[in-house]
Order: C-alpha cells, then sequence, then structure tokens
C-alpha cells in the first residue's frame, strides 16, 4: 500500500471501497496511475469527465475564468451564469435554471418545488411524488426516499415521506397510484443507471406525460447520468418526444467539475420566489466557465458521432460468447455477463481498461470524445475477459 492510500485509509471516511490503484494524470481516455501503468477509462468518473481527462479547450475556458473571478455569492450577478442558463433553455425550450452543486442537490430542488407548485394549485395534500422501483436520485435523506430500492434505505430511517413507488413499464400502475393518491409529481429517469442501465420504453414515456397531464400531476425527469449528450440526444428524454416540466441534470454538464441544474417550463417557472431556495456554490463563475464550453462542443455533428460510437459498442458486445444482454442507450450502456461482474472489472483493470459496475451488470460511461481506437481496443479486452471460462 502507498503512502497516498495509507493516508486515505487513515483519514477519509470509509464510504468507498476502492481499487488498489491511484490515479495521477491522463489525456482524454488514457488515464496514469502512480506506478506508470495506463488504462483505458470506460468510465469517465461515473459519466461526467464528457470529454475525457486534461481536455485543452476546457481547461483553457475553466482557467480564464479563473484569472478572472472564482466565486462569488448569488447577491451579485455575474457573467458565465446567465450565459450558461440562456443556452440551456434555448437547447431545451425550457424557461429558468436553478445551479447547485450535484445531482442530489438538482433533485432536492425540483422536488421542493414540485410540492410548493401543486400546494397551490392542486391543494396542500398534494405532496406524494411518485418514482420508479430500481431508480437512483441521490444520497440525501430526501432522494435515498425518492430512489426506489430499498437496499438504499434500510439504514437511515426515517426517511422524508411521501414517495410512492411504480414499478417500470408498468402503466396501470402509475394510474392507479395516480387515482389513488394525491400527486404533486413523476420523477423518473429516462435511463435508469444505478438500477442496471435500463432504458425506458419510449410508449412508455409518452404515456405517463400523458397520465400527469390527465392528473395535475407534474413530470419531472431525471437527467443527471443520462444527460449532457450520453445518450446521443443532448438529454435523454428527447428521443421519446415529451415535453417534462422540470429536468435536472448534472454530472457530465460541466465536465469534470461540480454543477448542478434545474430546468423549469412555463408551468414552474416561476415557483421559486426569493428566500425559497438557494445555494452558496451554485453558479460558481468557474464551474459554468466549463459547462459553458462542454455545451458548446455537444452539437448536432458531436452528437451523431456519439450514436455511432454507441452503435459500435451494440455491435462489438451483442452476441459475443460470455456476454448475456446488451442494455442502455447511446453511450450509457450495461452489459450482463455469465462470470461474476466483480471479476470482470478486476480482470479488465489488471489488463488496462476500466469499467465499473451496475447492480449485476457491467457498465460502460466512456468519455464522449473516446477515438474509435481506443474504444475498440477497451471493447476487445472485455469480450477477452468475458469469454475467459473460470478455473
Amino acid at each position: 500500500m502507498t503512502q497516498t492510500q495509507q493516508w486515505d485509509e487513515s483519514y477519509i471516511a470509509h464510504t468507498y471501497s476502492r481499487f488498489p490503484i491511484t490515479l495521477v494524470e491522463g489525456k482524454g481516455s488514457i488515464l496514469k496511475d502512480d506506478q506508470g501503468n495506463r488504462y483505458i477509462d470506460l468510465g469517465s468518473g461515473i459519466a461526467v469527465n464528457t470529454f475525457g481527462a486534461a481536455d485543452s479547450q476546457w481547461i483553457e475556458a475553466v482557467c480564464q475564468q479563473m484569472q478572472k473571478l472564482s466565486h462569488t455569492s448569488n447577491l451579485y450577478y455575474t457573467q458565465p451564469a446567465p450565459q450558461l442558463a440562456k443556452m440551456l433553455c434555448e437547447r431545451t425550450g425550457m424557461k429558468k435554471v436553478f445551479f447547485s452543486n450535484s445531482g442530489a442537490e438538482a433533485n432536492e430542488c425540483a422536488i421542493k418545488a414540485a410540492r410548493k407548485y401543486a400546494a397551490q394549485t392542486l391543494g396542500k395534500e398534494y405532496t406524494n411524488i411518485i418514482t420508479l422501483a430500481g431508480s437512483f436520485h441521490g444520497r440525501t435523506i430526501t432522494t435515498l426516499a425518492a430512489t426506489g430500492q430499498e437496499v438504499f434505505h434500510s439504514q437511515f430511517q426515517p426517511l422524508t415521506p411521501g414517495f410512492l413507488y411504480a414499478e417500470p413499464e408498468d402503466i396501470a400502475q402509475m394510474e392507479q397510484l395516480l387515482e389513488e393518491n394525491p400527486c404533486a409529481a413523476i420523477l423518473l429517469e429516462p435511463v435508469q443507471g444505478e438500477g442496471g442501465v435500463k432504458a425506458l420504453d419510449f410508449a412508455y414515456l409518452q404515456q405517463v406525460e400523458q397520465l400527469a397531464k390527465k392528473h395535475g400531476a407534474l413530470l419531472i425527469v431525471d437527467e443527471v447520468q443520462c444527460g449532457n449528450g450520453r445518450t446521443g440526444k443532448l438529454y435523454g428524454y428527447m428521443h421519446s418526444g415529451i415535453h417534462p416540466n422540470i429536468i435536472t441534470t448534472a454530472k457530465g454538464l460541466a465536465g469534470g467539475l461540480p454543477l448542478g441544474a434545474t430546468l423549469f417550463d412555463e408551468k414552474t417557472a416561476n415557483v421559486y420566489q426569493p428566500g425559497d431556495h438557494g445555494s452558496t456554490f451554485g453558479g460558481n463563475p468557474i464551474c459554468c466557465a466549463g459547462a459553458i464550453n462542454v455545451l458548446q462542443r455537444l452539437d448536432e455533428t458531436f452528437l451523431q458521432q456519439v450514436e455511432e460510437k454507441s452503435k459500435l459498442i451494440a455491435e462489438m458486445l451483442t452476441g459475443a460468447r460470455g456476454i448475456l444482454s446488451v442494455s442502455g442507450l447511446g453511450m450509457m450502456v450495461g452489459v450482463e455477463t455469465q462470470r461474476d461482474a466483480s471479476k470482470i472489472v478486476e480482470e479488465c483493470m489488471q489488463k488496462g481498461v476500466l469499467v465499473l459496475k451496475a447492480k449485476n451488470k457491467i457498465r460502460l460511461l466512456p468519455p464522449l470524445s473516446i477515438s474509435i481506437r481506443h474504444l475498440v481496443q477497451g471493447l476487445q479486452v472485455l469480450k477477452t475477459v468475458c469469454a475467459k471460462q473460470e478455473d
């Protein structure tokens, strides 16, 4: 164990089971550890490093802002946040944005807004929010309650009340919950990440939208992991043609800096008034400068390249030896394997490829800018490891 790893074990709370490597630098989709070993990165910091490590354009944008103004409170106007908000609204058709620091905070903001909106328009008893089994919305007490996985609930009772859970794709159950309970909103991920990289059927999403309208409930889409170009569209909901009332996102938005965003449509744009919500670091000028650079580069030509790489991943993995199924959307991929996924993660690492897990699946979230050469090399290693016969 290196000194860095010893200090980590001694002084950092034991909330992570870390792999025995210390990453120190990288460029694009190639990372290096402190022993000089190189790795093809197929995880991008769990869908955060949109353009990989040490991207030169992103660095330039961030450093330029760093030399001007790193932080001030939200009592004053700053330049990058309004520019980024304008870009987000123009690209989505939404009307207002609240900036925070993470996906959990973006979802907290959405939940608060939904409950205030419902109290004003439907009645104070309309507090329930329906989420889906297998969902993941964050690790605060409220976003844990929103998460439809019991494994995350048991040690942290009592959780925030007012959440109901429907099975994905079961539109009859969703309708029954709406009819039997006063509901403020439906909250879902177009692609469930932590729940096993499962893309929701587009027709199902359209049916949910119609049910929400029928019952006066808001539709909130959680684009924390599947947003910002990850699926081949700017946001995952765009594949189905639905129009959510609130969108939440974070992770890849600022390309490696902490930034969350909650987007509101014309219905919800003015729910919040001064004093209702806030964030010390939300809209930080440096983070917003990074996000502006990311968003500018996620144009139609680039997103088409994401879709092409997605097809390549599916073609290489579907039906390969040791691989049972391939799920997901775009460059957010789940791989069900015959062998234990944890062993595959470890063996890929030993062979110089970094992959992730989601439940019992291998999860692939490469930098969107990964070269075809590095993508193919990484996938070949994964295929070799998956095909290996157990001793």
